[in-house]
């Protein structure tokens, strides 16, 4: 067989430097066009985020539903990297809408298209302009195939899937610096490249069969080989016949297999049997589990049976006899004993056979709340159908609803912690708010009632004291993505007692909280769309990035509550109490606070556009750069207030005091904002573009820093 030809340079030695100088220029001309790729996909989809984000700040743009679509993928994102996902009704600009969209389908868009140059030109813009070129063995184009294994396995996959393992699995968990900090590392790491036989070469290209090259330095040893074509196809044949020796003396498996018969039959049969042995142990198993579980069927409904006859009213059973079958049913722990227990719970009349119904429910625990639960609703409609009427018909109706809600009442405290997931929904748990309605009132203090769904529930005047309505779950951390919460959405909760209690991130949309008491409650990043908190304490609450949109609080007192970056777009406050309330950053705009007190809050860089605050006491309230555009301040009192880098642009102060008068000794419990001197309340402030200044206004103004073209 013919040796393939090499040719050897005789300066091989003298080489060595400019062949190294050639590798480090096209290691950095290969780093820049990837970080010049990268950035082009980044900014590509920043640029439209950030418009959208923008655009979602503006007050004069109607407001829609959140695209499905981003739903679905910032869901998808939040899962693997235990972010806190956005739930529930989300409303957004129409522009953000439609720009976060392309935000999402602008980066992939491009990265596909700079996958396709690769695999047909070899270059992608960035590694045309800085002439590197990424090629096959044959030196051609690599083709679609090699891109993705290049690209979407070598290149990302497998480096961003060995950082996030580390990272999962370790003290760095939940960290997403780290994790970045990880993945940068990985991918660098794999880009730096293993040696090879040809060289260090990065893994993503040992995977796809390929190589990057130098497109000037080729060009150069093209042109220098001009002169020497037939020592060159010389060498081009040597390689291929060399290649072509060594595909014919590679392994392959076909090939073994062809050369050992009998040991691939082998394999074959021993295969094959262990598959069936396989079939038949696990056949056998199903087969004893299936029987095991119809016995046990069987010997709980003879039980059963035997149970039921003891409890006829005409089985001359003693009351003892009774309440030890009673328990005994309860411990059958199945859906017809379940049932029965209900439904007894119901007709039976004998207190000290009620109290022994309700301890066997107990017993049974959650898995008894679905068929309390349908009992409940049809006690309600049988309720409804009597009318409001006091009779005695309707008492003892009352009083059936009274023992099943006693029931439910008991298991969920009993259970705590252990309940997640049951399914309380449209359940009557509260005062219906009609004459003569039940008197039941529900008591679940310093509970863990997280996973509870209470979508719909009448939870009237009920005391969730020091209750949590939400866990870290399975990971043990909190603010990731399988924290267990209840579902509070459309509950009716008019009086309730949530002192204190943890609501963060709890899911109440729609909610009737009207005249409820949630003093010191954590409510921070709930969801509060179009919920009722008319006349609600709110005394010292958390509520930092709550969404509160629409939500109507008119009469509810914020004293020193925590409402930092909380979205209360077009909520309605009017007349509510807001002494010392914290509302910086929050979005403000579309607002009715007409009549509500501000004194002393915290409103610096609050978004206030379109703010109704006419009425409104503002006494010493901080509104350092807060947007104050369009906002109508009719007779409101804005004495002592800092207005230093608000903007008032369209502002009405018709009527508004601005001129500090002398405070009231009954309110210097509120705290005002450390000025220095009286001046610097309006010092800077550019009033040119605000509404119905008055002259006393203007004096003020002039005389105090403000800026208006009639200050001489």
């Amino acid at each position: 067989m013919t040796s393939p030809i090499v040719r050897r340079s005789n300066q091989s030695g003298q080489s060595k430097e400019p062949e190294r100088a050639n590798s480090l220029l096209l290691a950095s001309r290969r780093f820049a066009a990837w970080a010049a790729e990268i950035t082009l996909v980044v900014t590509s989809g920043l640029i439209p985020f950030g418009i959208g984000v923008y655009a979602n700040s503006r007050s004069d743009l109607n407001r829609v539903p959140l695209n499905p679509v981003l739903v679905v993928t910032e869901r998808a994102i939040a899962r693997p990297l235990a972010l806190p996902v956005s739930y529930g009704i989300r409303n957004v600009a129409w522009p953000t809408n439609i720009l976060w969209t392309i935000a999402l389908l602008a980066p992939v868009t491009l990265s596909w298209w700079q996958l396709y140059l690769l695999a047909k030109t070899g270059s992608t813009i960035p590694k045309r302009w800085l002439k590197v070129r990424v090629v096959n063995e044959q030196g051609k184009p690599p083709g679609l195939g090699a891109v993705v294994i290049r690209e979407g396995v070598g290149r990302w996959t497998v480096p961003i899937s060995i950082a996030y393992l580390l990272w999962r699995y370790s003290f760095a968990f939940p960290n997403l610096g780290l994790f970045t900090f990880l993945s940068l590392l990985m991918i660098v790491g794999e880009g730096i490249g293993l040696p090879s036989r040809r060289g260090r070469r990065a893994l993503h290209d040992q995977l796809a069969g390929t190589h990057t090259i130098d497109v000037l330095l080729a060009s150069n040893r093209q042109a220098q080989s001009v002169s020497g074509n037939d020592e060159a196809e010389e060498w081009q044949e040597g390689n291929e016949e060399l290649a072509e020796t060594q595909t014919n003396h590679s392994p392959n498996l076909w090939r073994r297999i062809q050369q050992n018969p009998n040991l691939t039959l082998f394999g074959v049969g021993l295969t094959s049997m262990t598959a069936v042995l396989a079939t038949l142990i696990g056949t056998q198993v199903y087969i004893q589990i299936q029987q095991s579980q119809r016995t046990t069927k069987q010997i709980n409904s003879q039980q059963f049976l035997e149970l039921v006859k003891q409890l006829t009213p005409n089985s001359g059973a003693t009351n003892e006899q009774r309440q030890s079958a009673i328990l005994a049913m309860g411990g059958l722990n199945d859906p017809q004993s379940i049932k029965f227990l209900a439904d007894l719970l119901v007709s039976e009349t004998n207190s000290s056979l009620l109290d022994t119904i309700q301890q066997a429910l107990t017993t049974v625990g959650p898995q008894a709340i679905p068929e309390l639960k349908n009992k409940n609703q049809f006690l309600v409609s049988e309720l409804e159908s009597v009318g409001s009427t006091a009779t005695k018909e309707r008492e003892l109706r009352q009083g059936r609803l009274q023992r099943n809600q006693r029931t439910i009442n008991k298991i969920l405290s009993v259970y705590s912690g252990k309940i997640e997931g049951v399914d309380l929904s449209s359940t009557q748990l509260g005062q219906s708010g009609t004459p003569g309605s039940s008197f039941f009132n529900l008591v679940l203090d310093s509970l863990d009632l997280s996973g509870v769904k209470f979508k719909s529930a009448n939870l009237n005047q009920a005391s969730f004291k020091g209750s949590r309505f939400r866990s870290a779950g399975e990971d043990g951390r909190w603010d990731t993505y399988d924290d267990v919460m209840a579902d509070l959405s459309q509950a009716q909760l008019q009086q309730a007692n949530l002192t204190d209690a943890n609501l963060s991130r709890v899911l109440m949309n729609r909610t009737d909280l009207s005249r409820a008491t949630l003093n010191r409650a954590n409510l921070s990043n709930a969801r509060l769309y179009d919920a009722k908190l008319n006349s609600t304490q709110l005394v010292g609450a958390d509520l930092r990035n709550a969404v509160l949109e629409k939500a109507s609080l008119t009469g509810a007192d914020l004293g020193d509550a925590k409402l930092n970056e909380a979205n209360l777009y077009a909520a309605r406050l009017g007349r509510a109490t807001a002494i010392g309330t914290q509302l910086s950053f929050a979005n403000l705009t579309n607002t009715d606070w007409q009549g509500a007190d501000l004194s002393g809050a915290y409103l610096d860089r609050a978004n206030l556009s379109n703010a109704n605050l006419s009425a409104t006491r503002l006494a010493g309230a901080v509104l350092r750069s807060a947007q104050m555009e369009n906002v109508n301040l009719q007779n409101a009192d804005l004495s002592l207030a800092d207005l230093r880098g608000a903007n008032v642009t369209g502002a009405d102060f018709k009527g508004a005091i601005l001129a500090p008068s002398k405070q009231d000794p009954a309110d210097q419990f509120v705290q005002t904002p450390d000025l220095g001197s009286v001046s610097a309340v309006v010092q800077g402030v550019d009033f040119s573009q605000a509404k119905n200044l008055d002259a006393k206004q203007l004096a003020y103004i002039c005389t105090q820093g403000g800026i208006h073209p009639r200050c001489p």
